[in-house]
């Protein structure tokens, strides 16, 4: 997929120059801490990281080492050393905080619901693994056991990630929904995992309404014919954790550092939210009656 770098590059510069002004009036400054500037400015980071989830490297030291050392180094001054760059990535964690939260979707009254696992090591190194303990947990899924974190997510109709949270492995699917749409209204669709009565009564009361298909030992229930083709069309999440986990890379089971762990979450996000194309519906021909 061709990515425009330059494009990229001046939107990631345009948001660290907002968010210098953002940090220093809402944190709290550091007459310790050294300010002398690096090899690499905050953007030029910013682009290593989110443009290595858009290109078609797999292994992030090869496209440090390739990708920008040898094919895009006309772009970049003078580069650090590979070791010294992954001791920097820390220091992106809260732009890139920053930067989702300011990329977030559409208010679009239309929600897709999904979570999905995100595996920090193989189960027969359960019991060796020490980088997430005590945050990582045992889940099940319909493939099977798994010892990871759980990314929870909200999308609209046009394929854009409007909220998401991660918890351990064990985390319930209904147990984080509330949390994470408390700004959303309209028509949620969603999977059987996230059956709740008491649920849906409390998204019913503050006008977001939660529709899932039910179980085979559940008393069947009417519902307009929009609601049910477009609990059809559920799988336009799928779609995009397909292209989240296979294309860019989402899901990383040999970290070395929980912070970099989170950097390489967020990033990848933040790379689908420029990515172009994304997987998306039409609502041209649907009549979906919105909550009133």
């Amino acid at each position: 997929m061709a990515v425009d770098i330059t494009a990229l590059y001046c939107c990631l510069d345009d948001f660290c120059k907002a968010f210098v002004d953002w940090e220093a009036h809402r944190l709290i400054p550091s007459e310790q801490m050294r300010q002398r500037p690096g090899k690499l400015s905050r953007s030029e980071m910013l682009l290593i990281v989110v443009l290595f989830h858009l290109s078609p490297f797999k292994h992030f030291k090869a496209f440090y080492t390739y990708g920008i050392g040898q094919q895009h180094r006309a772009c970049f001054g003078e580069l650090p050393h590979y070791d010294r760059f992954v001791s920097l990535i820390p220091r992106l964690f809260t732009p890139l905080m920053v930067l989702l939260h300011s990329l977030g979707g559409e208010h679009t009254g239309v929600y897709f619901a999904d979570s999905t696992k995100l595996a920090v090591c193989r189960n027969r190194r359960i019991h060796r693994h020490k980088v997430f303990d005590g945050l990582a947990a045992r889940g099940k899924t319909s493939m099977g056991w798994f010892f990871a974190l759980k990314l929870h997510f909200v999308i609209n109709h046009k394929g854009q990630i409007v909220a998401l949270k991660i918890t351990p492995g064990n985390t319930a699917d209904s147990a984080v929904l509330d949390a994470i749409t408390q700004q959303l209204a309209g028509k949620l669709y969603a999977d059987k995992g996230y059956i709740s009565r008491a649920l849906f009564t409390k998204l019913w009361q503050r006008g977001l309404h939660l529709i899932t298909s039910i179980r085979r030992n559940m008393r069947n229930y009417l519902m307009p014919l929009a609601d049910k083709v477009m609990l059809r069309k559920r799988f336009v999440i799928e779609t995009v954790l397909d292209t989240l986990k296979s294309e860019m890379g989402l899901e990383h089971s040999r970290h070395r550092s929980v912070t970099n762990a989170m950097v390489h979450v967020l990033s990848c996000l933040v790379a689908y939210a420029f990515r172009p194309g994304k997987p998306a519906i039409s609502l041209t021909n649907q009549r979906i009656e919105a909550y009133p």
